[in-house]
């Protein structure tokens, strides 16, 4: 029996906004409590009801929650940001059996600002990249159709990825998916939600409804990933 989900506290989704213009270590610290029980906790839930509609149509990526919830702490060796901490909290659900960076998969966070939703592959390697290419290359046509369906670009948005300028090596420019396989990355994004959902039992619906438009696709990428490769982070 899938799981249900009432929502975030509205203490929760205030710590957010509140963090956004706090963000200390001395302003978190002494709330670390209040992140735990109205933040972490609830998106634990969120994950665990998620997971159980997954159960119905995408069971290979039912996610154990504490290995998909993202840590609030920023990674800051490499930002000018030093901000200690992140302004929303996360989840990412990912293929069985594969890592969760080599393998396509579902992004969705509850922030101070906005509701995001996600899906695909963001940062492929090189090996990565190239299979992937070849697989819409040589499946285009199944390929077109997922992108243009109706019902993925109503609840997800357009399939989106940034472009080369020319076509990559090996592939020629009268392709009739050259335009694709000029593509560095194949995902949805989707950050136009009313963000007070997130406090309603309608979350759940209305993150799954969007969740299972973007599956077919997620599923195609994921037939050209078949061939698990290491590489660096690529994914949601």
């Amino acid at each position: 029996m899938a799981a249900r989900f009432a929502g975030f506290p509205k203490e929760g989704l205030q710590f957010l906004q509140e963090l956004k213009k706090n963000n200390t270590r001395e302003w978190f610290t002494p709330r670390k409590e209040t992140f735990e029980r109205c933040v972490k906790a609830p998106m634990v839930a969120m994950v665990e009801a998620v997971n159980g509609e997954l159960a119905g149509f995408a069971p290979d990526y039912m996610t154990e929650p504490a290995k998909a919830v993202y840590r609030i702490y920023r990674d800051t060796r490499f930002s000018n940001d030093k901000t200690p901490y992140k302004t929303h909290i996360a989840a990412n659900l990912h293929k069985q059996g594969a890592d969760k960076h080599a393998a396509a998969g579902y992004y969705f966070s509850v922030g101070a600002e906005q509701i995001e939703l996600a899906a695909g592959v963001y940062m492929p390697g090189p090996e990565e990249l190239l299979r992937l290419r070849q697989h819409i290359a040589s499946n285009f046509e199944e390929f077109r159709k997922l992108a243009a369906d109706k019902n993925a670009t109503k609840l997800a948005g357009e399939l989106k990825g940034d472009s080369l300028a020319r076509p990559p090596k090996g592939f020629s420019a009268e392709d009739p998916a050259i335009e694709w396989i000029k593509k560095k990355q194949w995902y949805y994004y989707k950050t136009d939600m009313d963000l007070g959902l997130a406090l309603t039992p309608k979350f759940l619906p209305e993150v799954v409804k969007r969740l299972k438009a973007m599956s077919p696709m997620v599923n195609f990428l994921n037939r050209g990933l078949a061939a698990r490769n290491s590489s660096r982070d690529f994914l949601f």
